[in-house]
């Protein structure tokens, strides 16, 4: 056996399989590969393999979105049942840990926040907390729970949030750290109102 040929065999299909990809036939997919390497003549014609591709890759892609769907509802259904949870018209939840005493911001003002933000799994992908410095930012330049959340919030509170994925990064995500159709959770101190 040739361990770069095994190697690059490997690493290819654990790139597929980590996409979510499932090969319906080994024995075509090596017959595939064997050609493209081998400089064959291909036995689909390339045009309709990229259609073929993007075929899948779209229905791929629609389910692994529903199953983020139903697994988003299951959450938000399961975290409505706790005493301490408020759910809006829109759908987003909050707890309030800390009340506030200060101002409210309306949608125009500049707000300095501290905030932790996680998946639902726990998965950190943002913290102005561990980075040591509060944010500031105007309340309308942010996703939408976050301007829906900080105008209910008086100074000196501190919330946590949880965010629907249509009032966050919905079919987008955000870069490698937010998938597509992905709730978020933030636990958000309002420090200020300007």
């Amino acid at each position: 056996m040739n361990e770069l040929s095994y190697s690059l065999g490997v690493s290819v299909g654990l790139n597929l399989k980590d996409q979510g990809f499932e090969v319906d036939s080994i024995e075509d997919f090596a017959q595939a590969m064997h050609d493209v390497l081998g400089d064959k003549d291909l036995a689909i014609p390339a045009e309709k393999v990229n259609q073929v591709v993007n075929e899948y890759f779209t229905r791929l892609q629609a389910k692994k979105a529903e199953e983020m769907q139903a697994g988003q509802k299951a959450f938000f259904a399961e975290n409505a049942k706790r005493q301490e949870i408020t759910t809006t018209l829109s759908g987003l939840q909050y707890e309030v840990f800390t009340q506030g005493q200060g101002e409210k911001p309306s949608l125009q003002n500049q707000v300095t926040v501290h905030y932790h933000g996680t998946l639902i799994d726990g998965t950190v992908f943002d913290s102005s907390v561990q980075r040591g410095e509060p944010a500031t930012f105007p309340v309308n330049g942010v996703i939408q729970g976050w301007q829906e959340v900080i105008p209910m919030m008086n100074t000196g509170a501190k919330w946590r949030v949880f965010i629907p994925s249509d009032l966050a990064y919905g079919e987008r995500g955000a870069g490698n750290a937010i998938p597509p159709h992905t709730p978020l959770v933030f636990d958000i101190e309002l420090i200020s109102v300007s």
